[in-house]
């Protein structure tokens, strides 16, 4: 059973896209502003309209931790904003100042892909707020961009009507050409990477203006490459798909391990939207949202509360709950229920009882007030939260702190509090200084200047210690390629070592 549990009325003009963390829901408009909502009350949040988009906002996304949103637009920028505090983290302008349509964060949040009107996707780090690449990936427009959930490949799709698959130096791994006869509009990873022998597979779902739902398996092999098959087509839509997305609870999930040779994959529940063709206007007009059964296409649910085209969908990333913009200017937030209290309880939960570490992915002199107290909170020091933020100190000042400046300003009585204080922020010190770290220097895992590098089967060299971990796990499969590791043989990298001390002796 599906009910429509909010409606929101707020935005001025069409709603372009829609996106949910695990605590909150963020839309964006023609009006040029992002609306962030929480999902306790559907009340918006203080800072909100975030307006510092010239143009037409036309994506949104939250990155994996909810503590950071993405957007993107017509004035040529993508925006990543605090969900602390409202205010602009970086603003990235897209090369040549082409309009940005699209937008989307990896898996660990530490890149931010942007797709433009001239073709191009630009990959931009977001830690240090630069541009790593920027290439042409299409002679159309691109309306489609997503990352696998390992985080090492992205696929991008194009009014030209091709999926391109991509490394993350941008080197072409696979192109499925006339994916859609007449455009891509989107795509969307299924979160679980399965195994199936030698080969990992991942599930894609995409949407075109041929009026058609496609589901791809994405398959790496070690030795055969990468290779993308058709799975089945769903072409109950009357009009173009323009938004997909896939299910991301566990309760929705198949039970077990299912047989990867029928391609039974551990996928819940497809969003499939579409509209009218604005370029058909013979076309029956189509307003509703549709749910499938993505693992066989099943309609499970056929909606029509919108008055106008459907143009935007998302799932929550941890409840049975997902969110539809309309040209209606309104957003409707829809529960699936299952009979399980774990649906309605996750709600309650937005992110308490673990780590959120939001803030790991910005330098620490980037860090706000609320990044600092995050930070105080998650090292076991939440005592020291108010007295931080009375003395107003964020990522620049904390890293300035000294053992006089704690004795004379935070009146910390206790010796041994102080002392932990003082190590926890010589631990943020070091890892500024490794900043400057040559990259080859550091464990792929870790992200941590290596001791005992050593080289795995995938020929990768990685911390020992890490690696040895990580071969623990009930996966054996390789950190950097997803695939299995022949053997758990680690061999010493005595050269890379050598270079690593003769590099430490320099600085």
């Amino acid at each position: 059973m599906t009910s429509l549990v909010h409606t929101l009325r707020d935005h001025r003009d069409d709603v372009n896209c829609c996106a949910l963390s695990q605590s909150l829901l963020a839309t964006c408009s023609g009006d040029k502003t992002i609306r962030v909502y929480s999902l306790q009350d559907f009340t918006e949040l203080r800072f909100s309209p975030l307006s510092g988009h010239g143009y037409a906002v036309h994506c949104c996304c939250f990155s994996s931790c909810g503590r950071y949103l993405a957007s993107c637009s017509t004035d040529a920028l993508t925006k990543v904003w605090s969900m602390s505090t409202g205010e602009v983290v970086c603003a990235l302008q897209h090369p040549a100042r082409s309009p940005v349509r699209v937008c989307a964060f990896s898996p660990d949040a530490q890149y931010l892909l942007s797709g433009a009107s001239d073709g191009t996707v630009a990959l931009w780090q977001v830690p240090s707020k630069t541009l790593q690449r920027c290439s042409r990936v299409s002679e159309g427009t691109v309306l489609a961009c997503c990352f696998s959930p390992c985080g090492q490949m992205f696929v991008t799709g194009s009014t030209q009507g091709e999926l391109h698959l991509w490394s993350l130096n941008m080197s072409s791994l696979y192109i499925q050409r006339e994916a859609h006869d007449l455009g891509v509009n989107c795509c969307q990873f299924s979160p679980q990477i399965c195994m199936d022998g030698p080969a990992v597979k991942f599930r894609l779902a995409s949407g075109g203006q041929d009026n058609q739902l496609r589901v791809w398996i994405v398959s790496q092999h070690a030795t055969a490459g990468y290779v993308m098959t058709l799975t089945f087509t769903l072409s109950a839509q009357s009009a173009p798909v323009l938004s997909c997305a896939i299910s991301f609870d566990g309760q929705l999930l198949v039970s077990g391990c299912l047989s990867l040779k029928t391609l039974s994959l551990h996928i819940a529940l497809l969003i499939i939207l579409h509209i009218t063709s604005l370029f058909s206007p013979l076309s029956s007009v189509d307003k509703t949202v549709t749910v499938y059964n993505a693992d066989g296409g099943e309609l499970l649910h056929t909606f029509t509360q919108h008055d106008r085209y459907v143009t935007a969908c998302t799932f929550s990333p941890c409840m049975l709950m997902f969110a539809s913009g309309s040209m209606d200017k309104t957003v409707n937030v829809w529960r699936i229920e299952d009979g399980n209290a774990h649906s309605s309880e996750c709600l309650q939960m937005t992110g308490t009882g673990r780590k959120s570490q939001g803030y790991s992915i910005m330098l620490v002199s980037d860090w706000s007030e609320e990044d600092v107290c995050d930070w105080l909170r998650d090292e076991g020091l939440e005592m020291l939260v108010d007295t931080f933020r009375a003395q107003n100190i964020d990522g620049t000042e904390l890293i300035s702190l000294n053992k006089e400046t704690l004795d004379a300003y935070f009146n910390i009585e206790s010796v041994g509090l102080r002392g932990k204080v003082m190590r926890k922020i010589e631990e943020l010190r070091s890892t500024l200084m490794d900043s400057d770290v040559p990259d080859e220097f550091l464990c792929p895992v870790t992200r941590e200047l290596m001791k005992d590098p050593v080289i795995a089967a995938d020929g990768y060299s990685y911390e020992r210690e890490a690696l040895e971990t990580w071969i623990r796990t009930p996966n054996h499969t390789s950190p950097m390629t997803n695939l299995p590791l022949q053997t758990n043989i680690l061999t010493p990298n005595r050269s890379l070592k050598m270079a690593i001390q003769r590099w430490k002796a320099s600085q």
